[in-house]
């Protein structure tokens, strides 16, 4: 039996929903720790290194960029080095599902409108959520917990919750805003790793079958 590829979470935060709001952290929790790429807006983020060391035992790499740009093309990088034509399986919740998701349309919208190439290529994803949604029961007192952060505290050990400095993901608009960006890395370290946890707990009790597996490869690259 061949052995399951690496998983690789990641997650990433915005300025908002619509189209032209930016990508402000994108995160990859990787075996050694998590590597988070922040952008400040041509802000000074000082403190940001501090505060993660400060508040988490896990190895993180946390790099600044003074852009959108700078950050995808920083990602883009990373990507190319870390993940491409490697036994890797990225992974997010409720990153893109065959009806909907987040994460991967929204950094292909920005990475489009800033014209900067795809950089996942040669690149297998799978999604969490539909894992967790359809192959678990995460209903307490009647309420189905289907969201990150309930579905993590139903199956796993709930640990980095505690990591989180936000109630609500809504709040690290506000934080970038504010440029409390220590906070803002906090809450997507705490993010990947819960994806990772959820991730891990899914291939201990799911076949190989039910992940739905997928190249992230575009048809033409530039």
């Amino acid at each position: 039996m061949t052995a399951p590829l690496e998983q690789v979470a990641f997650d990433i935060e915005t300025t908002g929903f619509d189209v032209d709001d930016e990508v402000t952290v994108v995160g990859f929790a990787v075996p050694m720790g998590v590597r988070v790429f922040v952008q400040t807006g041509g802000r000074s983020a000082v403190d940001v290194e501090d505060v993660v060391e400060e508040a988490t035992e896990t190895l993180v790499k946390v790099s600044t960029h003074q852009s959108e740009r700078a950050l995808l093309k920083a990602v883009a990088g990373f990507v190319e080095e870390r993940l491409c034509d490697e036994d890797v399986l990225l992974v997010a919740y409720n990153g893109e599902r065959w009806n909907g998701g987040f994460d991967l349309p929204f950094l292909r919208t920005r990475y489009a409108q800033l014209d900067v190439p795809w950089p996942f290529v040669d690149v297998a994803y799978a999604d969490v959520l539909p894992l967790v949604s359809d192959r678990f029961n995460t209903t307490v007192d009647g309420d189905e917990h289907g969201d990150l952060a309930a579905a993590y505290e139903v199956l796993c050990d709930g640990a980095y919750g505690d990591l989180d400095p936000f109630a609500d993901s809504k709040e690290a608009v506000a934080a970038f805003d504010d440029g409390r960006f220590g906070e803002l890395v906090l809450h997507n370290v705490a993010d990947v790793l819960r994806t990772r946890a959820l991730g891990r707990v899914a291939e201990q009790y799911c076949s190989k079958s039910e992940f739905s597996v997928k190249s992230l490869t575009p048809t033409r690259s530039i």
